[in-house]
C-alpha cells in the first residue's frame, strides 16, 4: 500500500475474517491510521509500515490445527503493544506458551461479559462488576493463559473472554469489538490506541490532504497526468487533489462508453465545467465499446474489455495532448485490500475491478492513484475538506463499466437503451420520495430473461426488470433497502407504461454479503 509509513500507524494482520475491515475502520474513527495486511505477508508488511501497534484479526481457522496461520514472530519481539481478537487472541495465546482447546462450547451472537479487573483497555467505559453486551463467533477457545496474563472479563461460555500482560501491553478478547453488537468496542479499540500505545488521534482528512498533495507532487515531478473523469465522488476527488497538487499538468478525460445513464456525461461535462477550471476533454467512445461488447456474456470478460478499452482511449488522448506520464484513478481502498485464504492457497477473486484486475499489462502511463488508502467515506469526507459541491458528494456509486454490470448475458445497444429508461424513472421516483439520500446505492438490472404479460388485449413477451437498493455505510457489506410497498408498486406501474421492451418488475432483496451490491 503505502511507500512513506504515516508517522502513527496501527497493523491489522487478517488472518481471514470477515469483519476485518471493520477493525481498520475503527481505528481510523479513533483518529490514527491503520493498514490491513495478510498474514501470510505480515512480517514484510510490519517492516514496511514501521507500526506503533498491532491488532491481530479474527479468522476461520482454527489454532490446534496443524499448520494453521500465526502471527510473525518479530510482533512479540518488538516490544509494541499487540491486541488479540478471536482468532487472534488464540494465536496469541498458543505463540506465547498458551493452551488452545477445540470442542468447547461453540458461542456465536450476543453475549453479556462480566468485568472481573481493572484495565487501561476498559478505562472511562467498563468497571469492575459490570456486564456489558459483546458479540461472540468461535467454537475454539484459550483453555490455559501463557505467563503474564490474567483474566480481566469473563462470560459464561468463556472463561477467558478478556485477557492482558499489562507488562507487556498484550491484550486479547474473544469477542468482536469492531462490530456494532459489541456496542462499546469501538471505544474499546480507542482506548487500545490512545490509552495503551499512546498514540496521537491526529489522522485528520485535512492532514491526510496535505500528505496526498506532497506524494503526489513528490511522484509526478513536472509530469503531465491525464485522470479519468465519470462524475462520481471517487474520480472527482482524485481530480480535485490532483489538481490542487500539480495545477495544469492535469487534463481530465471524460470517456462517454455508452454505458452511461440517461444525459449523464453532458450533465458530468457541465457540472465540472460550472465549478472548476480544469482542462476537461470529452469522448465519445461510444461505438468503440459497443462494438466489442455486442453479445457479450461473461462478466469477467465485460469488465477486463472495458479495462483494455479505456486505456486504448485515454493513450489516444494522451498523444493528442503531446503525451502523458501519468494516468490517475480514483481507486480506493476494499479494491486493493488481497482477501485472505487461511488455508496458504491462492485466494478467490470474487470479480475484478476494471480499474485494479482489468488494467492491461502494456500500460504506457504510470499510475497514480492518490485515494488508495481511504474507504468510500472517508473519500467524501476529503470531498468536503476539498470543496467539492454536494451534488457531487452525494452521488450514489458507479461502476466504472457502468451498465454492461446491469446488463446480465449478452449486452446490446437496444437493451442498454432499455435499461437506461428504466433506471432514470426508478431513480426519478427515489428522489421524489426524498430517499435518495437515505440510500446508499439504487439502480435498474435489465435481467436475460422474458416473459408472457397482456397488455390492452394483446399478449407480450418482454424483458424482467429488477430494482435494487441498498444502505451501507463504505459497501463493503450492505442491506437491502426496506421500501414501503406503495413505493414499489408505483415505481413498477411507471416502468411498465412507459419503458417499452419491460413487462415485469421485480425486487431484489438480497444482502451483502451473500450477494455483491452490483448484478455482475
Amino acid at each position: 500500500m503505502t511507500d512513506t509509513p504515516h508517522p502513527d500507524t496501527v497493523l491489522i494482520v487478517d488472518f481471514g475474517s470477515q469483519v476485518t475491515q471493520l477493525i481498520a475502520r475503527r481505528v481510523r474513527e479513533a483518529g490514527v491510521y491503520s493498514e490491513i495486511v495478510p498474514f501470510q505477508s505480515a512480517e514484510e508488511g510490519f517492516e514496511r509500515l514501521k507500526p506503533k501497534a498491532v491488532i491481530l484479526s479474527g479468522g476461520p481457522g482454527s489454532v490446534p490445527e496443524e499448520g494453521s496461520p500465526r502471527a510473525p514472530e518479530i510482533v512479540f519481539q518488538s516490544g509494541l503493544p499487540v491486541l488479540g481478537i478471536c482468532y487472534g487472541q488464540q494465536t496469541m495465546a498458543a505463540q506465547l506458551g498458551g493452551s488452545v482447546e477445540s470442542g468447547h462450547h461453540r458461542e456465536f451472537g450476543r453475549a453479556f461479559m462480566t468485568v472481573d479487573a481493572p484495565s487501561p483497555l476498559f478505562e472511562g467505559v467498563w468497571s469492575v462488576g459490570e456486564q456489558h453486551q459483546v458479540w461472540m463467533s468461535h467454537g475454539d477457545r484459550v483453555t490455559q493463559l501463557p505467563d503474564g496474563f490474567e483474566v480481566i472479563g469473563s462470560s459464561p461460555n468463556a472463561p477467558l473472554a478478556a485477557t492482558a500482560d499489562e507488562a507487556r501491553r498484550y491484550y486479547a478478547v474473544q469477542f468482536h469489538p469492531e462490530v456494532v453488537h459489541t456496542p462499546d468496542g469501538a471505544k474499546l479499540l480507542s482506548n487500545f490506541v490512545h490509552k495503551i500505545a499512546g498514540l496521537k488521534g491526529d489522522w485528520t482528512m485535512a492532514a491526510y490532504k496535505d500528505q496526498a498533495i506532497a506524494a503526489i507532487r513528490e511522484q509526478v515531478g513536472d509530469g503531465k497526468v491525464i485522470c479519468g473523469l465519470s462524475g462520481g465522488v471517487d474520480s472527482s476527488v482524485a481530480a480535485l487533489l490532483i489538481h490542487e497538487a500539480i495545477g495544469d499538468q492535469l487534463t481530465c478525460i471524460l470517456v462517454d462508453h455508452g454505458l452511461m445513464r440517461l444525459n449523464e456525461a453532458a450533465q458530468v461535462v457541465d457540472m465540472f465545467r460550472e465549478h472548476y477550471n480544469i482542462p476537461l476533454v470529452h469522448v465519445d467512445a461510444s461505438d468503440t465499446f459497443l462494438d466489442a461488447l455486442e453479445g457479450e456474456n461473461d462478466p469477467e470478460t465485460k469488465r477486463k474489455t472495458i479495462g483494455r478499452l479505456f486505456i486504448d482511449v485515454f493513450e489516444a488522448e494522451a498523444t493528442k495532448l503531446g503525451g502523458a506520464d501519468f494516468l490517475a484513478q480514483g481507486t480506493l481502498y476494499p479494491d486493493v485490500i488481497e482477501s485472505v485464504s487461511f488455508t496458504g492457497g491462492p485466494s478467490v477473486t470474487i470479480k475484478s475491478h476494471h480499474n485494479v484486475g482489468g488494467l492491461p499489462e502494456r500500460m504506457n502511463m504510470k499510475l497514480v492513484e492518490p485515494l488508495r488508502e481511504l474507504f468510500k467515506d472517508e473519500v467524501r469526507a476529503l470531498g468536503r475538506e476539498l470543496g467539492l459541491p454536494e451534488q457531487f458528494i452525494g452521488r450514489h456509486p458507479f461502476p466504472g463499466p457502468g451498465l454492461a454490470l446491469r446488463c446480465p448475458g449478452g449486452v446490446t445497444r437496444d437493451k442498454l437503451d432499455i435499461l437506461r429508461q428504466a433506471d432514470a424513472i426508478y431513480l426519478d421516483e427515489i428522489r421524489k420520495a426524498g430517499l435518495y439520500d437515505a440510500i446508499w446505492q439504487a439502480f435498474a438490472v435489465l435481467l436475460p430473461v422474458q416473459t408472457v404479460g397482456v397488455m390492452g388485449d394483446g399478449r407480450t413477451y418482454e424483458f424482467v426488470c429488477a430494482l435494487r437498493a441498498v444502505t451501507s455505510v463504505d459497501g463493503m457489506t450492505a442491506d437491502f433497502y426496506h421500501f414501503d410497498m406503495a413505493f414499489l408498486g408505483q415505481a413498477a406501474t411507471r416502468i411498465i407504461n412507459e419503458v417499452r421492451g419491460i413487462n415485469r418488475v421485480v425486487y431484489d432483496v438480497t444482502s451483502k454479503p451473500p450477494g455483491t451490491i452490483e448484478w455482475e
